[in-house]
């Protein structure tokens, strides 16, 4: 399978692709913010060291977040708007599923998974032996202690940069997506209408 991924969920916009016999090509850029700007001369450049065109990639798949607000949408966007070009199929990952896959690779563990929403939230999730064990949550900072009380979790898992390699194994295991990914957010958008209106 020729698979390119996408992560620009936090301050690194990140790409991967994996040609069949050949090693996993890996580029990522710290950059904080302007994801927009940079992936598409990233996707382009590492198509092009590989060989190929866009329009030979057999999937595309995304984080989908939580993180960055702008970056989830940049990245989504962008492969969904891949797909549309290539007819390449996008599937979405979340960056829980990731980072519980980062954390217990050989699927034997019990883990959680915590991100911080800032605002002195935290968006919650536990996996066991590798699958969901109940959906993400969001819950406020001082509510941590009693989450991980009631799912019998008490190491935390570092939230460390995503490894390319690992969102690489996760989309190629999800089967086709019959719909576009779709952008998790912590909470709703910010944005406000002229005079302070919620939209």
């Amino acid at each position: 399978m020729r698979l390119l991924v996408i992560d620009t969920t936090g301050p690194a916009c990140s790409v991967a692709l994996r040609l069949p016999g050949a090693a996993d090509r890996l580029v990522s850029e710290t950059i904080g913010r302007g994801h927009a700007e940079r992936l598409a001369p990233m996707v382009e450049t590492l198509l092009a060291e590989a060989g190929i065109l866009a329009r030979d990639l057999d999937r595309i798949g995304v984080t989908t977040g939580p993180g960055s607000f702008a970056g989830v949408r940049v990245g989504v966007a962008f492969a969904r708007g891949l797909s549309l070009a290539t007819g390449a199929p996008a599937v979405g990952v979340s960056t829980l599923a990731v980072r519980a896959r980062q954390a217990d690779p050989t699927g034997e563990r019990r883990v959680a998974i915590v991100h911080d929403a800032r605002r002195g939230e935290r968006v919650v999730q536990a996996f066991d032996r590798g699958r969901p064990a109940g959906d993400p949550e969001t819950i406020a900072a001082a509510e941590e202690d009693g989450w991980r009380a009631r799912h019998n979790l008490h190491d935390r898992e570092a939230e460390t940069p995503l490894d390319l390699t690992v969102l690489l194994d996760a989309c190629e295991m999800v089967g086709e997506a019959d719909v576009p990914p779709s952008p998790f957010y912590a909470r709703p958008p910010d944005a406000k209408l002229p005079g302070g209106r919620a939209p």
